[in-house]
C-alpha cells in the first residue's frame, strides 16, 4: 500500500509520497514513489505512483523510450516534447495503459496479483499555469480544480479529513505543507503499510522561485515534533468540548 498527495494551490504545487512497499512483522521495504520526469528550463514534470511496481516501472520505461508516433507526430513522443500539461497527462496515461495491458497479458489468466497502477501528475510548461492530474489505471485522467485543491491516491481515507477541513485554494504554501504532513501522520498512525521516508516537492507558482525537494526520514526532528504536537492538540481540543448533555446526571431528572 502507499499514500500520495498532491495539492494545487494559488501559491504553488505540493506533492508528497511515502516510500513503503511492504509491511509485516519482519518484512518492511521501501521504494521511491515520487519521480521527477522532467526538470529543465522549459518544464518541470513530477509524478507520484501507487499500485503494482512492475506496472509503474514499465510505464516510466516506455516514457523514456518514447511512445510510438501518432498522426500528429513525426517520430516517438516524449514528455519533453508535449505542448502543454494536458498532453503530458494524455501521454503518461497512454503509457500506463500500455504497460498494464502488456504485463496483464504476459501474466495470463493464472496470475495471482492485481496488475494495477495510478498516478498523480503535476507540473508546468514554462509560461503556463501549474496543473495537477489524477491518472487512473485505464489511462484516463481528471484535473484538479480550485474548489477542491488536492488529489490523493493509495491509502487515502485516514488523511482526507484534515485536508477537507483545513485546506483551501488560498492556503499559504508553508501552511499547506504542514497540513499535508499532518495528513500523512494521521495515515501512518492508522495503517502500517504507509511509512517514512516521505518525499516532498514544492513548486512555487512564481517561476522565478526554485523548486524545493525534501526527504523526511525516521529521525526527522520537525516531523516527530509535528506528530506529538498534533496528538496533544487533538487531546486538548477534545477535552475543551462540553460533554454530551444526555450523558450528564442532571439530564435524566
Amino acid at each position: 500500500m502507499t499514500y500520495c498527495l498532491g495539492m494545487l494551490l494559488e501559491q504553488g504545487l505540493i506533492m508528497i509520497a511515502d516510500t513503503r512497499t511492504n509491511a509485516g512483522v519482519d518484512n518492511i521495504s521501501s521504494y521511491k514513489k515520487l519521480h521527477i520526469l522532467e526538470h529543465s528550463e522549459d518544464r518541470t514534470i513530477i509524478a507520484c505512483t501507487a499500485g503494482n511496481l512492475s506496472v509503474t516501472q514499465a510505464t516510466f520505461a516506455l516514457l523514456r523510450e518514447g511512445l510510438e508516433e501518432d498522426d500528429d507526430s513525426d517520430g516517438p513522443r516524449f514528455v519533453k516534447d508535449m505542448a502543454n500539461m494536458h498532453r503530458v497527462a494524455g501521454l503518461v496515461g497512454e503509457a500506463l495503459h500500455m504497460a498494464r495491458e502488456d504485463i496483464t497479458e504476459t501474466a495470463g489468466d493464472d496470475a495471482q496479483y492485481s496488475f494495477s497502477g495510478s498516478m498523480l501528475l503535476g507540473g508546468r510548461i514554462k509560461g503556463r499555469p501549474l496543473r495537477l492530474f489524477h491518472i487512473y489505471k485505464e489511462g484516463n485522467f481528471i484535473a484538479c480544480q480550485p474548489d477542491r485543491p488536492f488529489m490523493q491516491i493509495g491509502e487515502t481515507k485516514y488523511g482526507k479529513p484534515i485536508l477537507d477541513r483545513a485546506l483551501e485554494y488560498d492556503t499559504p504554501l508553508d501552511d499547506a505543507v504542514k497540513t499535508g504532513l499532518v495528513s500523512f501522520d494521521s495515515t501512518m498512525r492508522s495503517n502500517l503499510s504507509v511509512g517514512r521516508p516521505l518525499d516532498i516537492v514544492v513548486l512555487p507558482a512564481d517561476e522565478t522561485q526554485p523548486m524545493l525537494s525534501q526527504r523526511i526520514d525516521e529521525t526527522d526532528h520537525y516531523f516527530n515534533m509535528l506528530s506529538s504536537k498534533w496528538a496533544l492538540a487533538l487531546a486538548e481540543a477534545r477535552a475543551a468540548i462540553p460533554m454530551p448533555p444526555f450523558m450528564l446526571k442532571d439530564s435524566a431528572e
